[in-house]
């Protein structure tokens, strides 16, 4: 399989097609070799316009959700950004390549370790990988100018507000109701209070942890 071109092609039909025209994201999407972060077993997959399991009940976000929430995110280079849900590691590595520091953290250690290595082989040394809870966040190195959660929460998480700059946005999935998640995003005003806009409608695993839900939740994704 011709990788380059299927990466092309995902760049040109199913991000700019569908209207995201920042070049800093086009390129870096189109930078990042998304086959390396699946199993090998689903390579011929990796650019497919959906999904792709990577274990635990995890996935990789479909291509244009990647997209979607780092525009909401208006990174800039030399942002500080926390990243809630490693999973694969390819969020990360377009955080990444649009020259963010990234900080990224996964609960499930082997997925940790796995998304560690991978991205090290690939040269993303501008980032770190933690293992644990994410959904208290990383307050020692707080506050971030983004705040990027690939998991979806019952709630907006008390202690990933308090670490957002002023002016920097949280972006988060919320399941409102069984069968209903909307993407959002909160922005940390200067005077202190916070601004919500709704993104539109998703579909992620639950955020397991102290501020989301308890082990065994099941979203209507699964």
């Amino acid at each position: 399989m011709d990788y380059e071109k299927a990466r092309e092609r995902m760049v040109h039909h199913q991000i700019r097609g569908r209207g995201v025209d920042d070049p800093r994201l086009l390129e870096a999407m189109q930078r990042v070799r998304r086959e390396r972060f699946v199993d090998e077993q689903f390579r011929s997959l990796a650019y497919r316009d959906g999904p792709i399991p990577i274990g635990h009940g995890q996935t990789i976000s479909q291509p244009y959700v990647v997209a979607l929430m780092t525009i909401a995110l208006e990174v800039k280079p030399g942002d500080r950004i926390l990243e809630v849900g490693t999973g694969s590691g390819y969020q990360a590595a377009v955080l990444a390549e649009m020259e963010a520091k990234v900080f990224t953290i996964e609960r499930h250690d082997d997925l940790a370790n796995r998304a560690r290595q991978v991205l090290e082989e690939n040269g993303y040394g501008n980032l770190r990988v933690i293992s644990g809870d994410g959904s208290k966040g990383l307050p020692e190195e707080a506050p971030f100018d983004g705040i990027l959660v690939t998991a979806a929460g019952p709630t907006i998480p008390t202690p990933l507000l308090e670490q957002l700059s002023p002016g920097s946005h949280l972006v988060i999935p919320i399941e409102e109701k069984p069968g209903r998640q909307k993407l959002t995003r909160i922005t940390r005003r200067t005077d202190g209070r916070y601004d919500r806009s709704d993104l539109g409608d998703v579909a992620f695993v639950p955020l397991i942890g102290e501020e989301g839900w308890e082990e065994g939740h099941e979203s209507y994704w699964q």
